[in-house]
């Protein structure tokens, strides 16, 4: 890690709240799209997104000095590869969240409990505060199903072509449906609740949608795939999810998890905040390589391959 002065590297730590929910704001604002055709002056920008045009060239210029927009001359503005990233898609969702909910929640969090503060903020857990809460819901579906790199690391894996694959707690079926693209001859099921967001008209004749709770049942299949799914439990309820598909899989199913293994050392890594965030909405957690063996061979999965962003095992 390279050094920073002890000033600098505390500095950048203690104004990042203002970092996070000034992107929301430009992100709700959809500025990003507003300055697709090119710079333009912050005063025109305003009235075209509804902002106070000092208040917005205050908020770009914060954020160019990060390198999330660009200012070519005073009051004038443009794009940059990272504020292109907010013209819809997953990132904006992302910015939604970390800058709206997530970003009240982080609030209160203190080093005194192990228990989620959602729920003593908003009344209910997260979950129960998403199925009533439609939109919020839609851009966290949005948000979580927008990498593509989850996709590319399931099509490199070696797969005979006949197999059925279940995504546990698969959303609105993007993972699934990009992976039945690059691999033909699979069939797909999105296991998840009712209320998740998706178009199943897009979903083809090789992939299906089947309702219910990982804690309950899992559809019986030869591969089964948690993408981003038992870091938002505790060790508790992260085992009974697994141990709701080990009595369902067959002796040889083969489990497919996309998360991250936490490194060890003082290098940065941004699952280490996400652990935070975990920990703050939803009483969850990142974990590391060993953490991951224990939480796999005591729910009846033996462990093949444990790296960063993709854990194999098999039933046994």
């Amino acid at each position: 890690m390279s050094e920073r002065a002890p000033e600098s590297a505390l500095w950048d730590l203690m104004r990042g709240a203002m970092a996070t929910r000034a992107v929301a704001v430009v992100s709700e604002l959809r500025v990003a799209d507003s300055l697709a055709g090119g710079p333009r002056a912050v005063e025109e920008v305003a009235r075209e997104v509804g902002a106070d045009p000092d208040t917005l060239h205050r908020l770009l210029r914060a954020l160019a000095g990060d390198g999330v927009f660009a200012e070519e001359e005073r009051g004038v503005f443009r794009n940059t590869p990272a504020s292109e990233l907010l013209r819809g898609g997953g990132w904006s969702d992302l910015a939604h969240l970390f800058g709206g909910v997530w970003y009240r929640t982080v609030g209160e969090l203190d080093a005194g409990t192990r228990e989620a503060v959602f729920q003593r903020i908003f009344g209910d857990d997260f979950w129960t505060w998403l199925a009533a809460n439609p939109s919020e819901r839609a851009a966290f579906d949005r948000a979580m199903s927008s990498g593509g790199a989850g996709v590319e690391r399931l099509a490199a894996l070696d797969w005979r072509g006949d197999e059925t694959v279940v995504d546990v707690g698969g959303g609105n079926g993007a993972l699934l449906r990009g992976l039945l693209e690059r691999v033909p001859g699979l069939r797909g099921i999105v296991f998840d609740l009712p209320e998740t967001t998706r178009d199943e008209a897009t979903f083809g004749e090789r992939l299906s949608f089947v309702a219910g709770s990982f804690f309950e049942r899992a559809p019986r299949g030869d591969v089964y795939v948690l993408s981003a799914i038992l870091h938002d439990w505790n060790d508790e309820r992260a085992a009974a999810i697994l141990r709701t598909i080990r009595a369902t899989s067959p002796a040889d199913a083969r489990l497919l998890v996309l998360e991250s293994v936490v490194p060890p050392g003082n290098e940065p890594h941004g699952r280490k905040w996400l652990d935070v965030l975990m920990l703050t909405l939803l009483g969850g957690r990142e974990r590391d390589e060993e953490q991951w063996r224990v939480l796999l061979s005591g729910a009846g999965f033996e462990p093949v391959r444990i790296e960063d962003d993709l854990i194999e095992a098999r039933s046994r």
